[in-house]
């Protein structure tokens, strides 16, 4: 089910940039930053590559009852949220690149951990907790002397397929994680606080 665009969907969220917050899954730009923290870079203005406004995510569900379900479109970058089969709310996305894609296919929710982190990318920082290195992939970096690994947040986590699943973090305006599906802050949340364990989740181009 490929719902049509509505005008809803074109409403501006001007707190959107403000709420949206820490990432998941690694990009594959430059160390000059860490990745996984501002869903919108503070240092990017309208107009700039990396400026990303949410003009389409809403919540209407409140009202709504039966049984939950979510359709992620790796096209149209967004997750359509069902309530017995009325259109509930979307949320925008950014879901993953051409070298880790997000697999296709009907799936359910299997684990949800509000507070989950990622044990592969992130940071390597200090005794005090401070970064040494930023934006680092375990399977390839080594923590340089003195330093640990600290997983980068994947707040409100929903995995529905292996190591994937819906999550709040960074949307650069395009499909740019390694295979999770990336929200922000506020419709993760929403998101979260509406599925159970079994959610069926439809994954379609």
């Amino acid at each position: 089910m490929r719902p049509s665009l509505t005008s809803r969907f074109r409403r501006s969220l001007a707190t959107a940039a403000a709420l949206a917050g820490l990432a998941s899954c690694a990009t594959n730009g430059p160390r000059t930053q860490t990745q996984y923290l501002e869903a919108f870079s503070p240092q990017a203005v309208p107009g700039s590559a990396n400026y990303a406004t949410d003009t389409v995510s809403y919540w209407d569900g409140e009202g709504l009852s039966g049984p939950s379900s979510i359709v992620i479109d790796l096209s149209d970058q967004r997750a359509f949220f069902y309530k017995g089969g009325t259109l509930a709310g979307v949320s925008s996305l950014s879901t993953g690149d051409e070298g880790h894609p997000t697999t296709t296919g009907k799936f359910k929710i299997f684990e949800k951990d509000k507070d989950h982190r990622s044990n592969l990318y992130g940071d390597f920082v200090d005794a005090n907790g401070e970064v040494v290195v930023q934006n680092v992939d375990i399977t390839k970096d080594k923590p340089p002397p003195g330093t640990r690994f600290l997983g980068s947040e994947m707040t409100w986590f929903m995995r529905f397929n292996g190591g994937a699943g819906m999550h709040k973090g960074y949307l650069p305006g395009y499909a740019a994680s390694h295979g999770c599906v990336r929200m922000p802050a506020h419709m993760a949340e929403i998101f979260f606080n509406h599925v159970s364990i079994g959610t069926p989740v439809t994954v379609q181009h």
